[in-house]
């Protein structure tokens, strides 16, 4: 077993497969609809799903239901035969050399770290990289593995016990040599109603809110579109000030419409916003020079003098 400190800007990760368990049965939260309960107006499942949506294959080992993106579903059989069984009934599905297995109550997982994690499995020789949290505990449902080592152990374990159903987690686990990355938001998982609110009130904190509500409408509207926030803010606060404070919204508004007839993308959001701020400021200096003449001019407006 080995320790590992994550670089800050890891390389982009190789090509992936991706495993979520969301059938879980929930007792601590009353046998409530886990993977559905919703964290800033997203389902937890959804939330995750976000995290991988580069992946290859994403295989949500659970009963169907609806999703933001398209999956592949699976279920152990017997369905709540645990994470093990859970976790061998995808891998059925799966043909990359790497595979990201995740649970489905992650609110707090972003696309950096699931990549982080494949980077580091790549570039190592061990057989997976999980998360650990702020107790130094393992999250080997937050973790990346060799597809063939999983399938390995598996097959031992069904082997020795003539099946999965009802194993833990650790027995595999323990059979397998892990690095460890120490990462306590990402590692967040929901298991109680205490956890809800905890996830739900950080991300209303100042800090956060914005960019969990940008994440929120992009998946609401089947966007996927990486934009310079802060350039949007300062076109809505230029405009706000150099106008009136209703043409904030107005203009974030026709600077996406005008960025879509364009072709879409970031560089015509872009575009669209440079020409935007600099009308707002071209407004402003009008405005300016309303009020005040220039030093050494006369002032020549009608109600002047």
């Amino acid at each position: 077993m080995t320790s590992y400190e994550p670089p800050r800007d890891p390389a982009a990760g190789p090509v992936y497969d991706v495993v979520v368990l969301a059938g879980g049965a929930a007792r601590r939260l009353g046998g409530a609809d886990k993977p559905g309960v919703r964290v800033g107006g997203r389902a937890l499942l959804d939330r995750v799903l976000a995290a991988c949506a580069d992946a290859g294959t994403t295989v949500v080992v659970a009963d169907p239901r609806p999703t933001a993106r398209p999956v592949t579903w699976a279920r152990e059989d017997p369905p709540g035969g645990g994470p093990l069984a859970a976790l061998d009934a995808g891998l059925r599905h799966v043909t990359a050399r790497y595979v990201l297995v995740l649970s489905a109550d992650l609110p707090f997982l972003q696309e950096g770290t699931a990549r982080l994690l494949l980077t580091v499995l790549r570039t190592g020789g061990a057989d997976g990289v999980l998360l650990t949290d702020g107790d130094n505990r393992d999250q080997p449902l937050v973790a990346a593995y060799r597809t063939p080592s999983l399938r390995h152990e598996l097959a031992a374990l069904t082997k020795e016990h003539g099946a999965l159903t009802g194993l833990p987690l650790r027995r595999l686990t323990a059979a397998l040599d892990l690095t460890r990355v120490l990462d306590p938001v990402a590692a967040f998982d929901c298991d109680t109603w205490d956890d809800i609110a905890t996830a739900r009130a950080r991300i209303r904190e100042h800090g956060h809110v914005l960019d969990e509500w940008i994440s929120a409408v992009k998946d609401e509207l089947g966007i996927d579109l990486d934009v310079d926030t802060g350039v949007l803010l300062d076109l809505a606060r230029d405009a706000a000030h150099g106008v009136a404070r209703p043409a904030a919204p107005l203009t974030t508004f026709l600077v996406g419409y005008a960025a879509a007839k364009a072709g879409g993308g970031p560089e015509a959001v872009a575009e669209a916003s440079r020409k935007a701020a600099a009308l707002a400021l071209r407004w402003a200096e009008e405005a300016e020079g309303e009020t005040a003449a220039p030093d050494g001019a006369s002032d020549t407006r009608p109600d002047a003098g």
